[in-house]
């Protein structure tokens, strides 16, 4: 296959111009401003597209094995792919927890008759009670690509800098959830006047700020690769920002529905803006978008979350918390980070190509000659409205929005996917 005419934006390379690029067996041959095709190949006319490296995903629930009904490795890999995804990280809180070898042969097993690259996290500790670690050596000859207890915080701090060790001596990324549960009466909804008006009690900033400080002082300390996930405090960006000066190894992925929602959207769409951690204040989201601009946060990802419909439409408190993301995450990320001039292209590229690739170890997220040919062609001018989906839950506030960015096909291994 040739790819004509596209406009490569790669952040690895800095590259940024019109190029070919030549496929063959599944590997990059050669980039070029014009290479003539053989009979043979396949031409792909992406004139007045932005040709980039497949997007990754640091931090998806595929919800397989055990909640299936919401989705699946086949399903979550199809929403993926529309969403210019041809890598994706499965956090561990499955059932069974990936806390064994066992569980992830499994999973990695099957994941290998999708047509992206899904990757698997393993728990940090067995049945993600915080009080055994696993055989993390074990986990990561098997395949795992980095640790992490999602959805449950790590309470105690010495159990997590022996983690923390561990992750470094392997040269492993260990990612955390920051919602200490002793401040929290409600969760899902951030605890101030939009929860007063909704008569709960709510999920205060305090409650992931003070797990952050603790946790960049233990990264700092460790000299593990520590990330701390979907972040949501204005706060807590600023404390990253200040150990990430002092020399900690830490990084921060931000949410699109973190950077685009406030804590006013539950009011509008219930129990579709009720996720772990919650929506904030505009002066939150504006931190968020300040730390992706100046490189504080360095990951984006989604925190793809699918939920039934059954389970939405329960009360705000019975809801479970989360949303899907990942093929409205490009779009957002285009409308409100890159039209309005917080980042440029090449910036929201990087925090979803090369920074996951590199944090993970991971042999994609780059534009260059021998690199495997995965890779993203949208439109950034185009307009669209999500709609349908291809995941099998539909749990998004982001339905039905006018949206720029559209995602035109995504290769994986040198087919279109």
């Amino acid at each position: 296959m040739i790819i004509k005419n596209g406009f490569i934006t790669d952040p690895a390379t800095q590259r940024a111009g019109i190029y070919d690029i030549r496929i063959e067996n599944g590997l990059i041959q050669e980039i070029a401003p014009d290479i003539p095709a053989a009979a043979s190949e396949e031409i792909f006319d992406a004139h007045g597209l932005t040709v980039a490296p497949g997007l990754i995903d640091t931090h998806v629930h595929f919800r397989d094995p055990g909640f299936t009904h919401k989705e699946t490795l086949h399903t979550g890999a199809l929403s993926a792919a529309k969403g210019g995804f041809t890598s994706v990280i499965c956090m561990a809180n499955t059932s069974p927890i990936v806390d064994c070898v066992s569980v992830l042969d499994d999973i990695l097993t099957r994941a290998r008759a999708e047509k992206i690259r899904i990757y698997q996290a393993g728990s940090v500790s067995h049945g993600l009670k915080g009080e055994e670690l696993t055989d993390m050596d074990a986990l990561k000859t098997a395949g795992a690509c980095g640790f992490t207890d999602d959805g449950i915080p790590l309470r105690n701090a010495a159990f997590l800098y022996r983690a923390m060790e561990k992750a470094k001596e392997l040269d492993m990324p260990i990612s955390l959830h920051e919602e200490d549960p002793s401040f929290i009466k409600n969760n899902g909804v951030n605890h101030g006047p939009v929860s007063e008006k909704l008569g709960i009690y709510g999920s205060p900033s305090i409650a992931e700020e003070s797990l952050v400080a603790r946790d960049c002082m233990l990264a700092l300390q460790s000299g593990a690769h520590v990330v701390i996930q979907h972040i949501s405090s204005g706060r807590s960006v600023e404390l990253v920002r200040m150990f990430k000066a002092l020399g900690a190894n830490l990084h921060a992925e931000a949410t699109p529905h973190h950077f685009t929602l406030t804590d006013e959207a539950v009011l509008k769409y219930g129990t579709l803006a009720k996720m772990n951690p919650p929506l904030r204040t505009e002066t939150d989201r504006q931190e968020i978008i300040r730390g992706l601009a100046d490189g504080t946060i360095d990951l984006i990802a989604t925190d793809h979350a699918p939920h039934s419909r059954e389970e939405k439409e329960r009360s705000i408190t019975a809801a479970p918390s989360g949303i899907i993301g990942l093929e409205t995450a490009l779009a957002l990320g285009i409308t409100f980070l890159v039209r309005p001039g917080h980042l440029s292209m090449m910036q929201l590229l990087e925090k979803m190509t090369i920074n996951p690739a590199r944090l993970y170890h991971l042999p994609t997220g780059q534009i260059t000659e021998g690199a495997p040919a995965d890779l993203v062609l949208f439109d950034p001018g185009e307009k669209w409205t999500p709609e349908q989906y291809a995941s099998k839950s539909s749990n998004s506030p982001f339905t039905g929005w006018e949206l720029y960015g559209k995602v035109k096909a995504a290769i994986c291994g040198g087919h279109v996917v």
